[in-house]
């Protein structure tokens, strides 16, 4: 039964999960302190501390649920250390590796607020000026990057998710018959669709949960600078229309995540006019670039597609998950996944706004556009460009410094992404001796300088060749950060090669 201990002449509930207004303002604040002393801490941090999941599962012990509940402020004190002490700082100004941004501290608080007042964007009745606010976030960020802001799109968690939305709804508009009632056999023709072989493979977990199988999807051939072969693709399109298929997407990558490289979008553009082909253009992590009016014209012209996926927890800075896709026709998506049941039906449909749960996969939805919305406020157009253009700037430094020095083979700069790796002096043999060995020294390299905890790669490969790679996300990352990356590479590189090198590879 529960308790009647209220004073204001209300009955009252006690709840395990509850906390009194001034309990609740003793526990933020204090948690506030914590995270804005983790803040001013994070470039003398190390990076990472390299644990195992067994060291760090015994941090959080091993024993079972617990029957008795603990106060929230002690949990707070408790976890607070916990993650800062033991997780991979993307904050850090030497965090360099996945295409995972140094995140606003606005978009901090604001899931904290967002998870606050707990809005759910199923249907804007359920969440009035949450969806306002989502609504004009997808307009800001077509605005941004030069899409028609009368589109549609929606936010998602990320790059899989937004590019997932895409490939629906390019199969709707595209295929002839009415798939989502008769599905894939109502035809015996096989879907297929192309893109490069720098794809991210978001496309794969597309066309198998779709149904049309991995198989359908075409694996174009690059050029020389990692961007798909026009060539090869109108080939490949020719070939499967003579043998009875039905070619309906081309995705064109705006920055690919190995190497940084952006397909001819205008030329994609052009050839999917001319066949009818819907252009997605996979944006996850270029696009915001295309805010920059001195960015290549094939970045530009992605405003030419009929769908775009780009990712805020990205370039736009902001903590995850916050993706979006965008779609020039406003009724892509719902055509591709509405559904109205009995019981979504509201009271005064008429002076319904947006109803979110028709453009996506979910219904329950968080708002994930409040710390977009707000940082696309704090920064505005201006400040966004400006921490882009820096973000570039950086990798041509650092491609500038590599190229410079006798142990570093730079390979590749795209936007902000710069390949390279370490070739020690001295090195004779085979060729391919001397290439399986580099690669082997190169990843021998990656692992040790992760560990390390100063600065923090990935890796990429091109022809064959296991490369260093750093992407620039960060707008943490200063040139004194980037200065002292060449030296990093050539000391933990010449300690490895003393190691490593076989007899018949030294001089």
């Amino acid at each position: 039964m529960p308790s009647e201990n209220s004073t204001d002449g209300r009955s009252s509930r006690t709840s395990a999960l509850d906390m009194s207004p001034a309990e609740f303002r003793e526990a933020g604040h204090e948690l506030i302190e914590q995270i804005a002393d983790f803040f001013e801490s994070l470039p003398e941090r190390p990076l990472t501390l390299a644990e195992t999941p067994a060291q760090v599962g015994e941090l959080i012990g091993t024993g079972g649920l617990p029957s008795q509940g603990i106060p929230a402020s002690e949990l707070l004190r408790e976890i607070g250390p916990l993650l800062f002490d033991h997780s991979l700082h993307n904050g850090h100004p030497g965090f360099l590796g996945y295409i995972s941004s140094s995140a606003a501290p606005l978009g901090a608080l604001a899931d904290l607020l967002a998870a606050s007042v707990n809005s759910n964007l199923a249907k804007w009745e359920l969440s009035p000026m949450a969806s306002e606010i989502e609504s004009q976030t997808i307009r800001w960020i077509a605005e941004l990057i030069g899409y028609p802001d009368d589109c549609g799109g929606i936010m998602v968690s990320g790059g899989n998710a937004a590019n997932f939305l895409g490939f629906v709804a390019a199969r709707k508009a595209i295929i002839p018959w009415d798939i989502r009632k008769d599905g894939l056999y109502a035809d015996p023709r096989q879907l297929t669709a192309y893109v490069s072989r720098e794809t991210h493979t978001w496309i794969d977990k597309a066309a198998d949960v779709c149904g049309i199988g991995a198989a359908a999807v075409r694996w174009i051939d690059t050029d020389d600078h990692q961007k798909i072969n026009m060539n090869a693709l109108r080939e490949q399109v020719e070939i499967d229309r003579r043998n009875g298929h039905l070619p309906f997407l081309v995705v064109g990558t705006a920055g690919t995540v190995s190497t940084g490289a952006i397909d001819p979008l205008r030329e994609i553009a052009a050839f999917c006019q001319e066949q009818q082909l819907w252009m997605h253009v996979d944006g996850a992590y270029g696009g915001p670039a295309a805010a920059l009016p001195e960015t290549p014209d094939a970045l530009q012209a992605l405003t030419l597609a009929d769908s775009v996926a780009l990712d805020p927890h990205k370039w736009l800075y902001s903590p995850i998950e916050a993706a979006c896709v965008l779609t020039r026709n406003p009724q892509a998506l719902p055509d591709a996944l509405s559904f109205r049941p009995p019981y979504y039906e509201f009271d005064d449909e008429s002076a319904s706004g947006i109803d979110y749960y028709e453009h996506g996969m979910q219904n329950t939805r968080g708002f994930r556009a409040l710390k977009v919305w707000l940082g696309l406020r704090q920064a505005g157009r201006d400040g966004y460009c400006k921490m882009i253009r820096e973000d570039i700037g950086l990798a041509q430094r650092l491609f500038q410094l590599t190229e410079a020095h006798a142990e570093l083979e730079t390979r590749t700069v795209n936007l902000s992404i710069v390949t390279f790796r370490y070739v020690p002096t001295g090195i004779r043999g085979a060729a391919d001796a001397v290439a399986a060995y580099l690669n082997d020294l190169n990843k021998a390299l990656l692992a040790d300088i992760k560990k390390s905890g100063t600065i923090f790669l990935s890796n990429a490969i091109v022809d064959g060749d296991y490369l260093l790679r750093a992407c620039f996300v960060n707008f943490r990352t200063t040139n004194s950060d980037v200065d002292a990356i060449p030296q990093i590479i050539v000391d933990t590189g010449r300690r490895l090669d003393e190691t490593m090198r076989p007899l018949e590879l030294a001089t």
